[in-house]
């Protein structure tokens, strides 16, 4: 299957090829024919294999130019995601030769200078809702000419009050607008939403033959490559899951003995608590190592000179939370660590998602203290993962 086959007109495909992608991933052949033909949908695949693709190429071939009128609002939980997206918009735009503007709108950001943008009328509008809504609200973001609405990281934005702000965006878009959900689960209460927002959805998968069928029921999708399905979400089969154990007070040391030992060119460590970033990154800083803090409490200049670090490689380990980090493409991300490890499989399967991207092979460490340890077990048999036990002494790692 070619993107010339799922029908992507020739100037969207050259524009791929200038980024070096030359044939669709399961989850864009699963997506492109229903989302060129309009209809809702929900994106449920593994991290790393091209769902902000698989939503941006229909929209964009979608889109009239010649109408001066927002036609597509993106929604993303994070600041860094929208940022990726509306990147990712312009780059496809300008490849492919399109006269279509994207503006970004995100919090921490002037206002005033966001309203000025919006006064060019741009044709796609990334953010966060927050934002968005206030600027609705302010009437500065027109929503009357919207053809479709696309929430990234769905089942993190349906719930509390961001899904008061989803629901509000969506109220004021035409009745026949496009809704394109994506995420890499779905939980219960997702579904329970999506039965309201969209009861006639399609949920798609790159694990099963695609089908049309209510949220409500259990998503289905086109199968082009072998993964594993849990309740949890779909695993990428290219990671290994490692974990050790040790106690709480030891976790920073053997954090930098395992840092050390690999000497890896890029890295994620997930901590929950903000302070606890600021004080690991610290630690790992003074000893030498090329680290970088993407926690909640930095401001947007500190988060932005983080992301910019460890693209270009000036650092190499990145210690950040689980909402700083959803929904990230970080180019070769060889390993994930969990020094704060996540007692849900779906926060899990999110943080580990950060590696083994676009076919890569990628390692997952947890370092668990004898309670944590039962966890391991949760996340075999949510997960369908297999977890093999390492310990590092002397600066070398072995496994048990």
């Amino acid at each position: 299957m070619t993107f010339t086959d799922l029908q992507l007109p020739p100037d969207l495909i050259a524009a791929l090829s200038r980024q070096q992608i030359t044939e669709p991933t399961p989850v864009q052949i699963a997506a492109l024919p229903v989302l060129l033909a309009g209809k809702d949908a929900y994106l449920n695949a593994e991290t790393g294999t091209g769902k902000t693709l698989a939503y941006l190429l229909p929209l964009m071939a979608r889109i009239d130019p010649t109408q001066a009128a927002t036609q597509v609002a993106i929604v993303a939980p994070t600041h860094e995601l929208a940022i990726q997206i509306h990147r990712q918009s312009c780059d496809l735009a300008q490849n492919a030769g399109r006269a279509i503007r994207s503006v970004l709108l995100i919090g921490g950001t002037a206002t005033a200078r966001q309203i000025e943008k919006l006064k060019s009328k741009p044709h796609v509008v990334v953010g966060s809702p927050g934002r968005m809504v206030e600027l609705i609200e302010r009437g500065k973001l027109k929503t009357n000419h919207l053809r479709a609405i696309v929430v990234d990281e769905a089942d993190r934005l349906l719930q509390d009050e961001s899904l008061k702000w989803i629901q509000k965006i969506v109220g004021l878009a035409p009745p026949a607008r496009q809704l394109i959900f994506a995420s890499a689960t779905i939980e219960p209460q997702t579904r329970e939403v999506l039965a309201i927002l969209s009861p006639e959805v399609v949920t798609l998968s790159p694990s099963a033959a695609a089908t049309e069928r209510p949220a409500r029921e259990s998503p289905v999708g086109a199968t082009e490559r072998p993964a594993r399905e849990s309740p949890a979400g779909t695993v990428n089969e290219n990671i290994q899951h490692l974990y050790l154990i040790c106690e709480e007070r030891d976790k920073p040391d053997i954090l930098r003995s395992l840092l050390h030992a690999l000497d890896l060119p890029r890295s994620i460590v997930f901590v929950h608590r903000n302070e606890v970033a600021e004080r690991v990154a610290a630690k790992l800083a003074h000893h030498k190592l090329a680290v970088a803090d993407l926690s909640a409490g930095l401001d947007k200049l500190e988060r932005k000179h983080a992301m910019d670090g460890i693209r270009s490689g000036a650092i190499n380990i990145m210690i950040a939370s689980d909402l700083a980090a959803r929904g990230l493409n970080i180019p070769a991300v060889t390993h994930v660590f969990n020094l704060d490890v996540p007692t849900t499989s779906q926060a899990y399967l999110h943080r580990v998602g950060r590696t083994g991207r676009a076919g890569a092979q990628g390692t997952a460490i947890s370092l668990l203290t004898e309670i944590e340890a039962r966890l391991v077990r949760r996340y075999e048999q949510e997960l369908g993962v297999v977890m093999q036990r390492i310990k590092v002494r002397g600066g070398h790692i072995s496994r048990v």
